[in-house]
């Protein structure tokens, strides 16, 4: 990890002139550095505040490349090569010096540097200071935590590095492993990450609590397979009685209306005030392909759809769609508020696909639990609406049911195993089960926490992916209002073997020669 090429690139975004007169400015007074700040609460304070931005930031490039090579989604956009690089995720095309990727890995390790920063420079004499350092064990952890499952050997990093120490070796994973569960461990047990007063504080839950540190510790046992002790941890998230699933509409689960409502575990904040707008381009990415529909008559009933804003990037595939008919139905309540078909914008909405026109990358299907909504719109710009103050998601309760189900099944309490689906099952208006196994978590997972950043992951570890993925990317589907047809094939496309561990970026290698390449690449 080359904290120095971060340094350098942060230097040159604060500093775009190189004109000496610019910075030629009269002191007054002693403006401070490193060894003068991290000294009072509101230092600790501020320094905390940073590793939130930090991490909030790094959501843009962690939503795409985790979803973009999941099996729910087109890559879509407007035409072929809209955008090339979530395409190569999309079909497994990518190489080493894929941006996406890069860039989720410089974030990773962006968060973790101002982590260490608290972690080596704030004292644990205060109540303020000991919970700023427990929120920077937290978020170490975390992006340790996608640094191993998605590249297992990238280094790990427990200070901030001297000039000496800039060229570090590759990690191994069971040393990742273990600085993400002392750091979840010690998080937990300092006793300053609050917990909520109840199920629906969404005060308290708009930072780091307790429980979101056992819930990364109950899915990193998960995904090791140390059962009892997922078991154990994931059940004291449960148990805490902190937490339910949101009981509005589903179809809001994702949006402003329920933001830090009773399932939010963790969400970066997004505040709805135009003094402090934050612009993410996610949010225009996702929505649907406006300039291909005709949106002169939209029904009043959804005045508040933002048929002005969106590129058409991330379209649900008919395979997703097909697997919650399976499931629950074509009139299933989960479903119909998860996505919606073609004839739903058609007929309800009046957004027809314009005459003559093509949605690329899409088979008739558009998500619906993350619709670009007028009323979330921060600052009113048409066709350009990527000022939105829907908190970004990162891990709902509903995950946790499901990790502590699978956990159950594996040696636990199958009867625990079978509430905790069934809960999920409830809210999605189904009946419950009699008997559960890991195929119906399975299921459940994919149709909950569809384009949540979960399944790709997921598809690795469960041993899934080759099969699930392997045709990935050989043809790409368009949609014309009618029917969905072939608009490109490659020759070259689906997961293999090199899959299951991303490239380290190409510029590490390059910049770095301690550090060696994933297999296959």
């Amino acid at each position: 990890m080359k904290i120095r090429y971060y340094i350098a690139m942060l230097a040159l975004a604060l500093f775009p002139t190189s004109c000496e007169s610019e910075l030629d400015i009269e002191k007054h007074g002693n403006l401070g550095g490193m060894d003068q700040f991290y000294q009072t609460d509101a230092d600790a304070e501020s320094a905390a505040a940073a590793i939130y931005l930090s991490w909030r930031d790094a959501f843009y490039n962690w939503y795409f490349v985790k979803n973009a090579m999941a099996d729910d989604a087109w890559a879509g956009g407007g035409a072929r090569g809209d955008n090339a690089e979530i395409e190569q995720l999309n079909e497994f095309t990518f190489g080493t010096e894929h941006s996406l990727i890069a860039g989720l890995y410089t974030n990773l390790y962006a968060i973790i540097y101002n982590a260490n920063l608290v972690l080596d420079n704030v004292a644990d004499d205060t109540e303020v200071k000991r919970r700023a350092r427990a929120e920077a064990k937290y978020f170490r952890a975390w992006s340790h935590f996608e640094l191993v499952t998605l590249w297992a050997n990238a280094p790990a990093i427990d200070h901030v590095l001297n000039s000496s120490e800039y060229r570090q070796p590759n990690g191994t994973p069971e040393t990742t492993w273990l600085l993400i569960e002392t750091d979840l461990t010690e998080a937990i047990a300092s006793g300053t990450l609050r917990s909520k007063t109840g199920v629906n504080d969404a005060e308290t839950g708009n930072r780091v609590t307790k429980q979101a540190a056992e819930a990364l510790l109950g899915k990193a046992y998960v995904f090791q397979e140390k059962w009892p002790e997922a078991q154990q941890t994931l059940d004291n998230v449960i148990n805490s009685n902190l937490y339910d699933l949101y009981q509005g509409d589903y179809g809001d689960v994702l949006r402003m209306v329920s933001n830090n409502n009773s399932e939010s575990i963790i969400e970066a904040q997004i505040r709805f005030d135009t003094n402090n707008a934050y612009f993410n381009f996610y949010n225009l990415m996702v929505g649907w392909r406006f300039d291909q529909m005709d949106a002169g008559a939209v029904n009043p009933a959804y005045a508040d759809i933002a048929t002005d804003a969106g590129y058409g990037f991330m379209n649900p595939r008919k395979a997703l769609y097909d697997a919650f008919v399976a499931r629950e139905g074509a009139n299933g309540y989960r479903l119909n508020q998860t996505m919606k078909p073609y004839d739903f914008l058609r007929d309800e909405i009046n957004l027809p696909i314009r005459s003559g026109s093509t949605v690329y990358g899409n088979e008739g299907y558009f998500y619906w639990k993350n619709r670009i909504l007028l009323s979330e719109s921060i600052m009113g710009y048409p066709n350009f609406r990527g000022w939105q103050a829907a908190n970004l998601r990162v891990m709902r309760y509903a995950e946790v049911l499901l990790l502590a189900a699978e956990a159950q099944l594996h040696g636990g309490d199958a009867g625990k195993a079978l509430r905790y689906v069934n809960r999920i099952r409830t809210r999605a208006q189904l009946p419950e089960l009699g008997s559960v196994t890991m195929d119906d978590v399975k299921i459940e997972k994919r149709l909950e926490l569809c384009d949540e950043g979960c399944r790709y992951q997921d598809l690795v570890r469960w041993g899934d992916a080759e099969s699930a993925l392997s045709q990935q990317g050989k043809e790409v589907k368009s949609f014309n209002g009618t029917q969905a047809s072939v608009a490109f094939t490659n020759s070259t496309f689906g997961f293999q073997a090199k899959h299951r561990l991303l490239p380290i970026p190409g510029r590490e290698i390059m910049l770095n020669e301690n550090v060696t390449q994933n297999e296959g690449w």
